[in-house]
């Protein structure tokens, strides 16, 4: 007898496989069977005609390290068919550190910072029982404000073994990697060397490197070799995070960049994601104003107003300079509309880059990317633009990210699997989240499934602990 049983969809396996005709059924939390089941018994019956069966998808690139313990009605990873989520990117995770007041960027996770061992982090997910399934990374800053008093500088010897100790400690925890974000001030005096000191703990297969790089505008080369020289050194599958190139001067550098990518991978393990929207967001950066087209302010502590405001209208009003306005509004939060859409196009199509979101979940105007990221390629890039097929699409939201994190068991719909599942209808999925509206749930997701449990039916959240911890396998 089976739990669950989905019959007459299209199946999209998440192999990038032609899509077929064909019934899943589902018992205890795994894939029984695929084929003909019309006839077989089952607890539940869920008629996909017209509609697509997908792999639950991944979300390659999170901050959802708060988000996991919480369980909103309106989750926004759930409603857009995502079961799975990868943690703790750029340099941050919210263990382990016990802080008053940490350094931003930490501070997109918001507290308290009361974990001083990752130990505690997996122990407080799994009591708070996940929504959907998640495997963390450590981050390199948060383990560098952890074991540094002055972050100006290059970490010294014991400063580094303590940061080894605390990254061994996590991966035996159940951390499957690190992340840096030497972009970032409190990283940025990191050098290339101490990176690779740092993430010793990863070798032997062990665990793998995710990089926020230390540029991504005029000097992109030279940090896409750096990021790459670490995972050679270290000899771990490297990720290279939300790849894209910042500022007008960059536009159409993107040829450039994923061809060092390409002649790299013919000798190392690495991949990219990429998050389909022309904007990016993070801390406010003055420095980043000028090569922006315009900069939508998120938050901002000297003006709470300002919130959800164009700084340069606001300079224009105030008779300034929109780089010293932006200095007056620090600290703070910002959208940076500099990237064009030819880059981003041609990343998310690379048969090697991964969709993740790299939404930052919290109260105010966010990015739509939180809540828009997977049925926009679905519905705008897929559907509408015809950048790939639905097929190649799903892939790069199911089993190429599985593969590249070692979540095995994951990513794919085949006997034996785990029974995480998104059915869709590929005639209407589409993002309605936008930067005046950014919470908007998506359309066209009709049921989700999270270890064979259903989660999400007609567009509502109906369980919240279905989720399980993944540890990486390959």
């Amino acid at each position: 007898m089976l739990d669950l049983l989905i019959e007459g969809g299209e199946l999209i396996d998440g192999s990038g496989a032609l899509r077929r005709r064909a019934d899943v059924g589902v018992a205890d939390g795994r894939i029984a069977a695929i084929g003909a089941l019309s006839g077989t018994a089952a607890h539940r019956r869920i008629d996909a005609a017209g509609l697509i069966v997908a792999p639950g998808f991944i979300d390659s690139h999170t901050h959802d390290d708060r988000l996991l313990l919480q369980h909103p009605a309106r989750h926004p990873k759930l409603l857009q068919g995502v079961t799975t989520v990868i943690t703790g990117n750029c340099g941050i995770s919210l263990a382990p550190l016990v802080h008053a007041a940490p350094p931003a960027p930490l501070d997109i996770l918001p507290g308290p910072w009361t974990l001083p061992r990752f130990a505690d982090y997996v122990q407080a997910v799994q009591a708070a029982r996940p929504a959907l399934n998640a495997a963390l990374l450590v981050g390199h800053t948060t383990l560098r404000v952890g074991a540094m008093a002055d972050l100006s500088r290059p970490a010294r010897a014991d400063e580094v073994v303590r940061m080894q100790v605390a990254l061994a400690e996590a991966l035996e925890a159940g951390a499957i990697g690190l992340s840096t974000g030497v972009f970032y001030p409190p990283a940025r005096a990191a050098t290339t060397e101490e990176l690779i000191a740092v993430g010793q703990p990863l070798a032997g297969g062990r665990g793998m490197v995710t990089m926020h790089i230390r540029d991504e505008a005029a000097e992109i080369d030279a940090a896409l070799r750096e990021a790459l020289a670490v995972g050679r050194a270290l000899d771990v599958p490297l990720v290279l995070s939300h790849h894209k190139l910042m500022g007008t001067a960059q536009h159409g550098g993107s040829q450039r960049t994923l061809a060092l990518i390409e002649a790299a991978a013919a000798g190392q393990s690495v991949c990219l994601d990429c998050y389909p929207y022309t904007a990016s967001s993070t801390m406010l950066l003055p420095e980043r104003v000028a090569s922006s087209r315009d900069v939508m302010i998120t938050w901002s502590r000297a003006e709470p107003q300002a919130a959800g405001r164009s700084l340069r209208a606001m300079a224009a009003e105030r008779g300034l300079d929109a780089t010293e306005l932006a200095r007056q509004l620090l600290p703070g939060g910002a959208i940076y509309f500099a990237m064009s859409d030819e880059d981003v196009d041609r990343i998310l199509a690379h048969p090697l880059v991964m969709v993740g979101s790299d939404g930052l979940p919290g109260e105010g105007p966010q990015h739509p990317r939180l809540w828009g990221t997977f049925p926009r390629v679905l519905g705008h890039y897929a559907r509408e633009r015809g950048l790939f097929t639905l097929e190649q699409a799903v892939h790069k939201m199911t089993g190429l990210t599985a593969r590249r994190f070692g979540l095995a068991g994951r990513g794919l719909l085949q006997p034996g699997a785990a029974a995480d599942i998104t059915v869709f209808d590929p005639a209407t999925v589409a993002d309605r989240a936008s930067y005046t509206v950014p919470q908007a749930a998506p359309v066209g997701i009709a049921l989700v499934a999270v270890n064979g449990q259903v989660v999400v039916e007609h567009g509502e959240v109906v369980q919240h602990h279905a989720g399980q911890l993944l540890r990486r396998r390959v």
